[in-house]
């Protein structure tokens, strides 16, 4: 298995995860926004995905006892992580709050 693929599908999954609140959110004002709830479940599936993806790459890289690949990368890793999952929910967050506010004025 080539492991580091793992890395590039968690950054198309992350980027993922970015775009599709902001396509909700783009879409808001239409009238055929019914499955704007798939959006945000897709959004968060893709964030998980993506975090599990390096975690897994982390755990081939101790396996295989690469120390300074992992000392190299591991701040990185963990600041975009972070960076990842607050971004994710801060996102579908206002999306959330957008439907649901649009709900109770209707």
């Amino acid at each position: 298995m080539d492991y580091g693929l793992l890395n590039i599908g968690s950054l198309i999954l992350g980027v993922i995860a970015f775009v599709l609140p902001v396509i909700n959110l783009i879409r808001y004002n239409t009238s055929n926004n019914q499955y704007w709830f798939v959006f945000t479940l897709m959004s968060i599936i893709s964030c998980m995905l993506s975090l599990f993806m390096q975690v897994f790459y982390m755990n081939h890289l101790i396996n295989i006892k690469d120390w300074t690949a992992i000392m190299d990368t591991i701040n990185v890793v963990a600041f975009a992580s972070a960076l990842l999952l607050v971004a994710t929910i801060v996102l579908n967050g206002v999306t959330l709050f957008a439907y649901i506010g649009n709900r109770k004025k209707k």
